[in-house]
């Protein structure tokens, strides 16, 4: 079998050379297959079974670097959990190039897990099996589920050990997104009032992920709109993404950086899992805040090249910020509408919504399975006073039932928006645990009930269930 082909059109190395450090991936001892993605595979333009030879191995461990790549590590700042870091950048991740997919969509391939880069900040710069097979589950859920996200297009083990505090497998994960540039590569370069730099990100970033659009203002009011709609999703799924740090937030307004990310079990606004967010800074309902202060720092980054007078700057900038939270709210309630089965914008849908999410919280209900639960009938038994629940849902079938659609078409359209899986912590935590002891099963079948979230699915009807007292996963961790 002939290694596989990349057909590497590279534009990001072509950005001045402070942008990026030109590095090799760092090869591993003993690289072994876990997991190709066909699919996106062939969305790429790639042979799976190429992938899967040795000589695709050899690629996907960084042992071997294909014709066409550049690799290199990209470098940002950011605020990380409210402080200031102005020097980050790639530090345990190497961008092997990009390609052109068959949607003429351009994607970077990236290593996860591939070795140190200059900005590894005495990092080893390698990863461990548990964080590359969470987020390629939970990635390749989100885009099931369509989310807007980074995808997951294989992973392999190592050989080698990583130390975490314990001794665990390594492993890399072969990332691809449609880029890797952030609100963070954007502090970069204006904190060191570097305005050629900032021009230059502007231009490539428009040209990315907003092509037709021009200049930097129109740069902020598109990503202010994407991720608007993103956290929006976000919340409608019950998806806790734990570290919203700005080097985590991407302009292209897609998911990225699956660290102590999570899906609620049993629904409430404060819930946190990462075991570094301490205080609670991105708990579930904090984060569409979070992602405004984020988008507050792009906007700041960019006051610079916005307009010659810094008056005149600050003004567009404000402008463009004060639209997220009218493009927030009409999200949210767009999907918590269809969530509900209603079709007719009326006065009092946002109300009837939130009385819900409300019961939820008082009776410990599970998010998903609640919300599912209104398709097939089943919600009810989610709530420990389920004469409370019966007291809304009189009210909300009245709304419903308003409009004139059937039950049967509207419970179908309900479904469409209510997923029956997702992949449950405890669940995540299984196939990790089974994985480390040489046990995909449990891995793969998560990833399959997942990868198809609207369907029911018999065969998988135990990864629907909510957690036992003694399967509840309280925190999770990054895993750098």
């Amino acid at each position: 079998m002939a290694a596989p082909r990349f057909a590497f059109d590279n534009s990001y190395v072509q950005l001045p050379e402070r942008f990026y450090s030109l590095v090799k991936p760092t090869p591993v001892r003993a690289p072994a297959l876990l997991k190709v993605n066909h699919g996106l595979a062939r969305e790429l333009g790639l042979d799976p079974a190429a992938l899967e030879s040795p000589e695709g191995v050899a690629v996907l461990a960084g042992n071997q670097v294909p014709s066409g790549a550049q690799p290199l590590a990209q470098v940002y700042a950011g605020h990380q959990f409210g402080g200031w870091v102005p020097q980050l950048g790639d530090g345990r991740a190497i961008l092997l190039g990009e390609v052109i997919d068959v949607h003429r969509i351009r994607r970077d391939i990236q290593l996860k897990g591939s070795g140190p880069t200059p900005y590894s900040r005495r990092g080893d710069g390698r990863a461990w099996l548990g964080p590359v097979l969470r987020e390629y589950l939970v990635s390749e859920a989100m885009h099931a589920l369509g989310v807007p996200t980074t995808r997951a297009l294989a992973a392999v083990s190592t050989g080698e050990s990583v130390y975490r505090e314990e001794e665990w497998p390594g492993a890399v994960l072969t990332r691809v997104a449609t880029s890797h540039i952030r609100v963070g590569t954007f502090q970069y370069f204006a904190a060191r009032d570097d305005r050629d730099g900032l021009r230059a990100l502007s231009e490539h970033a428009l040209g990315r992920h907003y092509p037709g659009a021009s200049g930097p203002l129109s740069l902020l009011e598109h990503v202010v709109e994407a991720q608007a709609k993103l956290v929006a999703q976000w919340l409608s799924l019950g998806f806790i993404h734990g570290v919203m740090n700005t080097d985590n937030t991407s302009v292209g307004g897609e998911t990225i950086d699956y660290g102590p990310c999570a899906f609620l079990d049993t629904y409430h606004p404060d819930t946190v899992f990462s075991s570094i967010d301490v205080q609670g800074r991105y708990a579930y309902a904090a984060q569409p805040q979070v992602m405004l202060w984020n988008l507050a720092q792009l906007a700041n980054a960019l006051l610079p090249i916005l307009a010659e007078d810094r008056d005149e700057a600050i003004r567009l900038a404000t402008a463009a910020l004060d639209r997220y939270a009218p493009l927030y709210g009409e999200q949210w309630l767009m999907r918590f509408r269809a969530k509900l089965g209603l079709l007719e914008p009326r006065e009092g849908d946002r109300e009837l919504a939130e009385a819900l999410l409300k019961l939820m919280a008082q009776n410990q209900a599970d998010f998903t399975r609640t919300f599912r639960g209104l398709v097939d009938g089943s919600a009810r038994a989610e709530f420990q006073d389920p004469a409370a629940f019966d007291r809304w849902a009189e009210g909300w079938r009245q709304r419903a039932a308003s409009e004139g659609s059937d039950d049967a078409s509207r419970a179908a359209r309900m479904a469409r928006s209510n997923p029956a899986f997702h992949p449950r912590n405890h669940r995540i935590e299984e196939a990790i645990q089974a994985a480390v002891s040489g046990n995909l099963q449990p891995f793969e079948r998560l990833l399959a009930a997942c990868t198809d979230p609207y369907t029911d699915q018999p065969d998988y009807a135990d990864l629907q269930l909510a957690p036992k007292p003694h399967e509840v996963v309280e925190a999770t961790f990054c895993g750098t």
